[in-house]
């Protein structure tokens, strides 16, 4: 996280993520078995991981980096499953949405004097109307609230999970880690729009 804020948010929603996403569908049928199951295992742990550490790191911008790193995990699990089409719309909305909480963050990281402590930003919801609206809803959108995008596509992954025959331990990591994504996420709306620190 040495980058600025707005090369953040290239990097993180569009370039990296958005190009090694992309040439894993355009190759995953030339994967050998073995490395599927080793990127599985991987993406698995990287929900978890990702997701924990991002409900207790302090650091703004981290939290959000930790977020694109749970998302991309939750990415590679739906590559798993063998649904491209369903992947490449999460990923289109996962770009989306994640540049726009990247550029908002940066300008909130700008008008603190670059200081990223995430206990500074209490009330700053307040200060900023438009940066806030946008802020809040790309969030809203990136944890499933319902009837926003991210919801149509969360909810179909998830469904589509729960009528395949794959392990519990699966499902649970899977349930855990959209568990992580919406507490994280409440965490940073509850920091903006609170007025002080109690």
């Amino acid at each position: 996280m040495i980058a600025p804020t707005p090369v953040s948010s290239l990097v993180h929603s569009s370039t990296l993520v958005t190009a090694g996403i992309y040439l894993l569908i355009r190759y995953v049928n030339l994967l050998d078995f073995n490395y599927k199951n080793y990127i599985i295992l991987i993406s698995r742990l990287t929900i978890l991981f990702a997701g924990l550490v991002a409900n207790f790191e302090l650091d703004l911008k981290k939290v959000v980096a930790y977020s694109t790193l749970r998302q991309l995990g939750f990415i590679i699990r739906i590559l798993s499953i063998g649904s491209t089409e369903l992947v490449f719309l999460h990923l289109f909305i996962h770009a989306i949405f994640k540049s726009l909480i990247f550029i908002c963050v940066g300008r909130y990281i700008h008008y603190i004097y670059s200081n990223q402590d995430i206990r500074i930003y209490y009330g700053i919801y307040y200060i900023y109307p438009i940066k806030r609206i946008i802020l809040i809803f790309s969030i809203l959108r990136l944890c499933g609230f319902p009837f926003l995008v991210g919801y149509y596509s969360k909810d179909l992954i998830i469904e589509i999970f729960f009528f395949r025959k794959i392990i519990y331990f699966s499902i649970i990591n899977l349930i855990i880690g959209t568990i992580f994504t919406v507490s994280y996420s409440f965490r940073i709306i509850l920091v903006l729009t609170r007025k002080f620190l109690i």
